[in-house]
């Protein structure tokens, strides 16, 4: 049989890629090198706890299209990231805010927090961050920085905080209130059942096939459609012609306890220098769990190399700019679609990938109806 579209990667972005597709009466295969559906957003069923296999994933988004088209294939609940912080024992609220300046200065009223923060900020002595440490600096001031930011970027990097372009905290959360809502998005939550039951929602009626490497039978996959939406690594794509673009990978240490309860919250960050995990996942809060048992996950970050999940695009100087050649290569191929975090070398939340997918589908689909 042959298809109107080879979708490469039945992740998020691939998904909709192939639900819009299908809505619009094309024909789609969709493989995957991987033995299940649903990319990084994976969940797997452990003692009825919805585990989140690479790591934690909090739909978040102020995009309504977007949150009206998720809704389509799951029912979200009201889940909102609260995380803690912890460094040595001391525990603190993030997002930065009025319970983490109390607990950190003994302040008691947003003019104090202001006041103190604008202190270290003008002792710093810092006008125009020119990386990571300066700008963190600037935001949130030298105790917090100290201990609730460098260890944490330091581990999550591999790097040095002085090394580290300033870009990537920009989106540092700070509020003079008390609200502990992490990402302050006008929807939230997590799909209920799961990730995986959503995906598969979304490729209902699709064919797919899995244990499917692409790149290991391009010409054989290629020959079975008129066109190629491809989502795996850009730079692979081209066996890695002009270099290899750089990520950071994670590393999971996931166990089942006996216990009902091991920490009381879906996310705790290790701050500290010394703690060789960045954060504890504890799965069932996600959704509320009541089961007897937990299931929770250490991550460890670590350099990537070839073979090695990759996780996030190192958007360094270096690597932008490779990718920028790697995208010229990209625009000269005829009938391949490039698309998502890693076909794009970029990271993008959740809701970026839907939106990005939704719009770069019904651009494909209303040239394909003028063509007609």
């Amino acid at each position: 049989m042959r298809y109107d579209y080879l979708v490469v990667g039945a992740g998020l972005f691939g998904a909709v890629f192939a639900q819009q597709c299908k809505a619009a009466g094309k024909t789609v295969l969709v493989i995957d090198k991987r033995a299940n559906i649903a990319g990084n957003v994976y969940t797997e069923e452990v003692e009825g706890i919805n585990v989140h296999v690479y790591g934690a994933h909090i739909f978040h988004t102020n995009n309504k299209q977007v949150w009206d088209y998720v809704n389509q294939f799951a029912e979200f609940n009201r889940f909102t990231n609260s995380p803690v912080a912890n460094y040595k024992g001391e525990l603190y609220s993030l997002p930065f805010n009025m319970y983490t300046f109390n607990k950190m200065w003994g302040v008691v009223t947003p003019e104090q927090a202001a006041a103190k923060i604008e202190e270290q900020r003008a002792a710093a002595g810092i006008t125009e961050p020119k990386n990571l440490e300066e700008q963190a600096i600037s935001l949130v001031g030298t105790d917090i920085y100290e201990k609730l930011v460098k260890g944490y970027t330091e581990k999550q990097w591999g790097r040095d905080c002085k090394e580290l372009p300033a870009f990537i905290i920009q989106r540092l959360p700070v509020r003079l209130t008390f609200d502990n809502n992490y990402f302050n998005a006008l929807y939230q939550g997590i799909p209920m059942g799961g990730y995986t039951k959503m995906v598969a929602n979304m490729l209902e009626g699709i064919e797919v096939r899995l244990n499917t490497d692409y790149l290991k039978n391009k010409a054989e996959l290629d020959a079975l459609a008129d066109k190629v939406v491809y989502t795996g690594a850009i730079d692979a794509y081209f066996d890695y012609q002009l270099g290899t673009l750089e990520y950071r990978s994670v590393r999971f240490e996931t166990e089942v306890l006996d216990i009902p309860n091991f920490q009381g919250n879906a996310a705790v960050n290790y701050t500290d220098r010394e703690t060789p995990w960045t954060r504890i996942i504890e799965h069932k809060w996600f959704e509320f769990g009541t089961q007897s048992k937990t299931v929770i996950s250490r991550e460890y970050s670590s350099e990537w190399s070839k073979g090695d999940e990759p996780y996030y695009p190192v958007n360094d100087e270096r690597n932008g700019a490779l990718y920028l050649r790697y995208k010229e290569l990209a625009q000269r191929e005829k009938n391949v679609i490039f698309g998502g975090r890693l076909g794009e070398y970029k990271y993008y939340d959740m809701d970026a990938v839907i939106a990005s997918a939704l719009a770069l589908s019904e651009a494909e689909l209303f040239r394909q109806e003028k063509l007609l």
